[in-house]
């Protein structure tokens, strides 16, 4: 039961985006939230504006929930293990993909959706950013170690 503690969050979280992929969360479904939203903020924007943002909203949104599912993998494959590999990223990228062209196939059956090969490069871009993001953290902790490390020399090196 060790495997898990580390993918129940990543299980969790891939029910999470099945559940967005229904018919609950349609295009009219969410306009009839976020539209009206975006009109109390924006009061003055023309309504094919509104729509037109409450479209990138949704895009975006693609990109946050598979940017979170692949950093949930990565940590999952990782194991708790402190050493990096590049198999891992690359391994995360190509289950993200995959769950990806999973979920727009389930969209298929869903009346009010439909299956896009855009929202599978979206949501794989969301994954292989959320891959690149976490390596460039991973390498500016390791320079903030070595700056940390090259201080403690020069000083021992005063003394």
């Amino acid at each position: 039961m060790k495997w898990l503690s580390r993918w129940w969050l990543t299980l969790v979280w891939a029910c999470l985006i099945w559940t967005f992929s229904t018919g609950s969360f349609t295009t009219e479904h969410t306009s009839r939230y976020i539209v009206p939203f975006l009109r109390w903020l924006f009061p003055h924007l023309a309504w094919k504006t509104l729509l037109a943002i409450h479209q990138i909203i949704r895009k975006l949104a693609h990109v946050a929930e598979y940017f979170v599912f692949s950093l949930l993998i990565l940590r999952g494959l990782r194991a708790g293990k402190k050493e990096r590999h590049l198999g891992w990223a690359l391994g995360a990228v190509a289950i993200v993909a995959a769950y990806a062209v999973l979920d727009e196939f389930h969209q298929s059956f869903v009346p009010g959706r439909g299956a896009s090969p855009w929202d599978v490069l979206l949501d794989a871009s969301g994954g292989a950013a959320a891959q690149v993001t976490a390596a460039l953290v991973m390498l500016w902790g390791d320079v903030r170690r070595q700056n940390r490390a090259g201080a403690n020399v020069a000083e021992r090196r005063a003394e």
